[in-house]
């Protein structure tokens, strides 16, 4: 399989808009050397392995959703993953109350 670093750049970049973060702040947050974030979003340079797993978890994305442009919703991990970003942001009242949904939800004989 080929990875378009372009496409992986214009991903990055993008998730990063949608977080309002600004590259030194990735920069800094994933441990990245000044410019270096600015070489991968316009693909002059190619991250290891270590590095894209660094971004995801400052992106709150996954891997999948960066290197293939898609996320795979049926994968109950990334289920998670994404029940967690949406409810994050949320005041603790409100944590607790999609917790008791959830709570609710697993009781039920579906």
């Amino acid at each position: 399989m080929y990875t378009d670093y372009k496409e992986l750049g214009k991903r990055i970049a993008k998730r990063r808009r949608e977080l309002g973060l600004k590259q030194s702040q990735v920069n800094e947050m994933a441990g990245l050397s000044d410019k270096y974030l600015s070489n991968i979003e316009r693909a002059v340079s190619i991250p290891s392995i270590d590095v894209l797993m660094k971004l995801c978890a400052v992106l709150k994305t996954t891997p999948d959703s960066l290197l293939l442009g898609t996320e795979k919703i049926g994968n109950i991990g990334n289920v998670g993953r994404i029940a967690a970003m949406k409810t994050e942001s949320m005041p603790r009242e409100k944590q607790l109350l999609a917790l008791s949904l959830l709570d609710w939800i697993a009781e039920q004989k579906i």
